[in-house]
Order: C-alpha cells, then structure tokens, then sequence
C-alpha cells in the first residue's frame, strides 16, 4: 500500500489531497480520520493523533475535504453532506488499496461527519469523536451577524480562525437540517466519546448527548484541560493512546506473538522492524519484550531503549540487593524503588572517573526506601545498594568479546 502523502477522489471528482502514516512495525489496523470544520489534514492535532496511533500499529489516513487544505474544489459548493460522501469516498479508497478502515476517528464537525458516515462503510467496527457537536447545525453559530448576507445574497465571505471563507446558502441549510443523534442511536458500532469539560467552541453538554443517543458498547473520556483544537501535544498524545488501547478490544487486533525465544542462558535481540529500529528481545525461551528508538532518533518508542535496558538492569538489581539485605536482617522495609538516568558527562566533571578528557557514561541512581527505618538502617542500606552485582560490573573492567555467528 502507498504511504506518505498521496491523493485520491472526492464525492465532486475533485483530487483530494491525504497522507497515510504508516507503522513502522506490523500493521494492526487501518484508521481514517476527519478533521475539524475548515480545519486541514496538517492541524497539529490531527497530525499527532495519527501519527501517535501509526506507532502503535494503526495506519491512519487522514485527508482534506473538498476545497480545503491542498485539496481540489470550491469549498463554498461543499455541505455537511459532502463532507460524509468524502469520507465514504476515502474508505472506497482504502479499502481499493486492499486494507478496509476498521476505525473511523473524528474531530470536531469531522466527529459529526464520521458518526453519519460510519453507516455507510461496512468495514467499520469502531468510531471515536473528540469535541463532536451532537447537532451539525452548531456550526452556524460561528457565521454570526454573516447569515443575514448569507440568506439575502445567496453567500458571503466568513472570517474563521483567521481566514475568509465563502458560505453559501446551501451549506447554512443542509448542516442546519443535517440530524445526528438518529444515526448515533443506529450506529451499532462501538463509540469512544472525547470532550473536554472546559472547551468553549462545543460545550461539553454535546457529548452527553451523543453518549446518552447511543447504544452500547460505549465509552466517554473526559480530556481534562484540553483547548477544542487540542493544541497541546501532550493532549493529543494522551488521546491518541487512549484510542488505541479502547479500539484494540473492538477491533480484534492483538499485540503480535512473541517470537520462538533463545536458548536457555542467552539473551537475544532480534531485528522487528528493517525500516525502523524495533527488537524483539528473548532472554532464554520464558520471557520477551522490546526494545526501540523514540519517534525523534527514528524510531517508533514500542519499548525502551538500549541505554534504558541498561539503566533498568542497575536499579532493578539495585532494588534485588537492598531487598535481599533488609530481608536477612529483619528491617522494617515496606517498599523499595531506584530511579535510573543515564547520561554522557564531560570527564573533568566526574569526582570518581580516572579519565581526564572527553566524555564518560554516568548513572545517577535515586533509592526511596520507605519503613519504619531509622537513619542508621537507611544510610547502611544506602551503601549496600553500592554491593549490586550489575553497579559493580559496570564500574569494574568489562570485557566483549564477538564473533561472526555460522552462516544458516
């Protein structure tokens, strides 16, 4: 299937401009979303959802409507119902690219647009909102003193976020007429409902309306402090893993099979992801797990990181060791926990490292101890957390020793 920015046709037969975000790993799902009114494609965050979901296995697509963004056509000749014929149009797309959306993602009037269009894509298992109106005709209340031009001259240049438009009468009248929550109630699919509490563009009221119309199964998310555009990153990021750990119940996608792990006394990392940096990491055949890149060194953040492996390693032994002591003398240890960072420091700037230049690895290692321990027991466990095997491996003379394995 193709990737990155690609076009395909609208319901006018208008070229419309996409792009699909592609997982680096396996894919799991295919996911089309919708953005909000007179929004685009490239809105922060539709850009951040989709691109937050691919990494976690889910293609998305996401497109702008006909006479937005870099899309053909005249906007001032759209409605609301066009907006759900391109979206219909989208997953005859994906679906002729030989991978049918199973979710439909959408923000805002684009919420709207998928809740009426999910009906019409039988491929459809899933559907999610976020700042949805439960009626279409809410948009109109951003035309303001403009609909009385609108209506006399047949349409008239509105100034939203910033930028003039041309509405006209036939998009006042089919968003006006445009009725929602029947199709929400006939839905039978399942809905994740989004909304933030405080957003003053769709008040929060609409989602109870969209969650009390629809049938089970459903599911509402409050967004907390997020803005209606979700402009934070962290909001989007927070919406995109909520999407994707929810849709992976109805849309039968599972985390892949572990693969055959290694023999008994080795740990193995084998390559995932060619185009990407993914491992699967098997120590002996009991236990597996990942290891990757965050997103910004090329990755695609599905596990931790070499660098954090090893950092895991120190406090998890750490943590082993303490226990181990304070179990044998019978001290009040409740709960112990390490924090591990890991970072390169200048040589000049290391107390206890022999080397003078450049730069050197340094741990730095937080033990909270928490019991009924009185200062003695904590400073003794403080220096006994000193005596774990992994703190003295890596401060002590390391040796590696590597060789080409036999060809298969």
């Amino acid at each position: 299937m193709d990737k990155g920015k690609i076009t395909f046709t609208g319901h006018s037969g208008a070229k419309l401009a996409a792009r699909l975000d592609m997982p680096g790993g396996q894919l799991r799902a295919t996911a089309i979303f919708a953005h909000c009114f007179t929004c685009s494609k490239d809105i922060a965050a539709a850009r951040r959802i989709s691109q937050r979901l691919a990494s976690m296995g889910i293609a998305v697509l996401r497109f702008d409507f006909t006479g937005l963004g870099h899309s053909e056509g005249e906007f001032a000749n759209t409605d609301f119902s066009s907006n759900v014929d391109d979206l219909v149009h989208a997953a005859q797309y994906l679906v002729d690219q030989g991978t049918a959306p199973c979710l439909l993602v959408g923000h805002s009037l684009g919420g709207a647009a998928v809740l009426k269009a999910a009906g019409e894509i039988p491929s459809v298992k899933a559907v999610v909102t976020i700042g949805a109106p439960s009626c279409p005709g809410h948009v109109v209340h951003n035309f303001g003193s403009s609909l009385e031009e609108i209506k006399e001259q047949g349409q008239a240049s509105v100034s939203l976020a910033g930028r003039p438009f041309t509405i006209g009468q036939r998009f006042v009248d089919d968003v006006s007429q445009a009725t929602l929550l029947p199709a929400v109630a006939n839905l039978k699919r399942a809905l994740l409902v989004m909304h933030s509490p405080i957003d003053q563009t769709v008040g929060i009221e609409n989602a109870g309306e969209i969650f009390a119309a629809a049938k089970h199964p459903k599911s509402f998310i409050t967004l907390d402090n997020a803005d209606h555009l979700m402009s934070n990153r962290e909001d989007a990021e927070y919406a995109a893993e909520v999407i994707a750990a929810w849709s992976a119940r109805y849309l039968g996608i599972r985390q892949p099979a572990a693969p055959i792990g290694a023999p008994e006394g080795i740990v193995r990392a084998s390559e995932a992801d060619p185009a990407g940096f993914l491992q699967d990491v098997t120590a002996g055949p009991l236990h597996h797990s990942l290891a990757d890149e965050p997103v910004t060194y090329g990755g695609s953040d599905k596990g931790m990181s070499p660098y954090q492996f090893l950092s895991a390693g120190l406090a998890a032994c750490t943590s082993m060791t303490i226990r181990m002591y304070a179990r044998r003398k019978r001290w009040p240890l409740q709960h112990v926990f390490v924090d591990v960072t890991h970072d390169k420091v200048h040589a000049q700037d290391c107390d206890t490292c022999e080397a003078l230049v450049g730069k050197v690895d340094q741990f730095k290692r937080v033990v909270h101890l928490q019991g009924a321990l009185d200062a003695e027991q904590r400073t003794r466990l403080l220096e006994i957390a000193d005596k774990c095997p992994v703190h003295r491996t890596l401060e002590g003379e390391i040796s590696v020793l590597t060789r080409l394995a036999s060809e298969d």
